[in-house]
């Protein structure tokens, strides 16, 4: 029988009340944010994430991804003046400082989503470096131009939208009519930028598919897209008019694709021709030539993968900041957390990385209102 005289049993005291070493001077105790003072009312965006440092879990994960960004878009190396010639690579502020190269990569959901003005902010105005992104990441940009994307609901039937020539995207819905005012749009763009690549082959005397001939990549057909969509609520337009590369490995895993397949048989036997070579060796090239480098990866996948390791070839970037909802147990890539990536080279051992277990929709707004749109 155990002992009730006032002493707990041995095994009580050893298992549930067992000693704590004392707690280590550098050990940060866990805060939120006290709404009951003044000061706490009315936030700042970047007074409220700081508030989220100490809260735990992916508030703190938030934080710290919020200072990483920073830390990256304000980095400041050499002057100019003070390089060597062959060291004059990378990207410079006005003043002539060596600054960071951000390679920012988004998945097409997020630019059916509203979110879409928020990274338009960014490009606009000239704080990333470069952009990766998928199929629907391009085309989804440039439908909204021309026709609008609606709020639906996650539980509207497959069905019932099929049979109304409606497609839906989370609690989104696209009307088939926004991709036949797409395809009106883009095929006359195809049709002039065939006949630019066959006048060339002419004037150049050369097979379509030697080197001194013309044969658009990835990034020049978005590039021309951004600049036939002349519209300012665009991504790709804004891409164009500051010269930001947009690279999509996948381009015809959309409704690009789609017109594209339908342009090889208005224009039969001529065809586009678009090189993937060119644009893998534009991007490698970049990260090469960047004085130091940041990844800004916005979802998984192939715009994850394909920016991480473009970092490989200057064995890895110096900054990371993954947002996505993607678990590392199944092996995935877009699961996978930054210390991953640096088992492959593609994030440098002492660099500062992190990942954000979130909706992109949810937190990145609060991200960018904490670093890029602060002051």
């Amino acid at each position: 029988m155990a002992n009730i005289e006032g002493k707990l049993p041995d095994i009580l005291s050893e298992s549930v009340l067992k000693s704590s070493v004392p707690v280590p001077e550098d050990f940060v105790e866990v805060k939120g944010i006290d709404y009951s003072k003044p000061e706490s009312r009315n936030m700042k965006a970047k007074d409220l994430i700081k508030g989220m440092k100490t809260m735990g879990f992916q508030a703190s994960s938030l934080s710290e991804a919020c200072e990483i960004i920073d830390e990256m878009r304000r980095w400041r190396g050499k002057h100019v003046d003070d390089l060597e010639e062959h060291e004059r690579k990378g990207e410079f502020d006005s003043e002539g400082y060596q600054k960071s190269t951000i390679f920012m990569g988004y998945t097409s959901n997020l630019i059916s989503s509203g979110l879409r003005d928020t990274l338009r902010y960014l490009v606009q105005n000239k704080m990333i470096s470069a952009i990766v992104a998928s199929a629907g990441g391009i085309e989804e940009d440039l439908i909204k131009c021309l026709a609008p994307t609606y709020m639906g609901d996650f539980a509207l039937k497959g069905k019932g939208l099929r049979d109304q020539g409606m497609n839906r995207i989370g609690n989104l819905l696209v009307p088939n009519d926004n991709y036949c005012k797409f395809e009106e749009w883009i095929v006359p763009i195809l049709d002039s930028m065939l006949e630019e690549q066959e006048q060339n082959v002419v004037s150049k005397g050369a097979d379509a598919l030697d080197g001194d001939a013309m044969v658009w990549t990835p990034s020049t057909v978005i590039d021309r897209l951004g600049k036939e969509i002349n519209d300012e609520t665009s991504v790709l337009y804004w891409a164009h008019k500051n010269k930001i590369p947009v690279f999509c490995p996948s381009l015809t895993d959309g409704s690009i694709g789609d017109m594209l397949f339908f342009h090889t048989f208005k224009a039969s036997p001529k065809q586009l021709r678009i090189d993937l070579v060119n644009d893998i060796r534009r991007i490698n090239s970049m990260s090469m030539e960047a004085s130091k480098a940041g990844m800004l990866i916005l979802g998984g996948g192939l715009i994850k993968h394909h920016i991480a390791n473009a970092c490989l070839m200057r064995n890895g970037a110096d900054w990371a900041v993954y947002v996505n909802t993607g678990q590392e147990f199944d092996g995935s890539d877009a699961g996978a957390r930054p210390d991953e990536a640096v088992s492959w080279g593609k994030i440098k051992a002492e660099a500062r990385s992190v990942k954000v277990f979130a909706d992109v929709t949810l937190v990145f707004p609060l991200m960018v209102a904490a670093t890029f749109a602060s002051e």
